[in-house]
């Protein structure tokens, strides 16, 4: 019988700006994987009608999802989040963060994706650039499945040769 992994791990979402899409493919792995999601977000979410899922709606304001996010989320979680500062957060704790594209955020790529969006960031309010990332496609979706894949595969066999 499998069993619910509850005390192991959780996977954490910054939902408010989260694809659709990447939802899904967390929540079915949530259900295959029996690892509970909680989505984190400054607006009220869909009903889910698992309780492997939860939905928490924290205040409005700059950061306040992924303030709450980097309070709760344990080494042993997994964060899902295209903000950079939340992603430094996780990662400088000794967790895991990855980008709805399918990037692991980790120590030696992060400080590297920080300063790149700040100069993005500069460059786009002095108008010398304009737009932001590109739409979010196929590959994208192929290429965050895979690399969710191989993060829940890793840390839930870490996870059972620590207990």
């Amino acid at each position: 019988m499998f069993t619910y992994r509850y005390d192991i791990m959780k996977i954490w979402i910054d939902a408010d700006a989260c694809p659709r899409v990447i939802k899904e493919i967390l929540f079915r792995a949530s259900a295959r994987l029996q690892v509970p999601v909680c989505l984190v977000a400054n607006k009220n979410l869909a009903r889910h009608e698992t309780g492997l899922i939860e939905s928490i709606v924290v205040g409005e304001g700059f950061d306040v999802a992924d303030d709450y996010i980097a309070e709760h989320a344990a080494p042993e979680d997994l964060v899902i989040t295209a903000d950079i500062p939340l992603a430094a957060r996780i990662v400088a704790n000794g967790g895991v963060a990855l980008d709805p594209r399918g990037e692991l955020y980790t120590e030696e790529n992060v400080g590297e994706r920080l300063s790149i969006r700040d100069l993005m960031m500069e460059l786009r309010s002095g108008g010398l650039v304009q737009g932001g990332p590109a739409q979010f496609g196929l590959t994208d979706r192929q290429r965050f499945a895979s690399s969710l894949d191989r993060q829940l595969t890793q840390m839930l066999k870490s996870c059972k040769r620590t207990t």
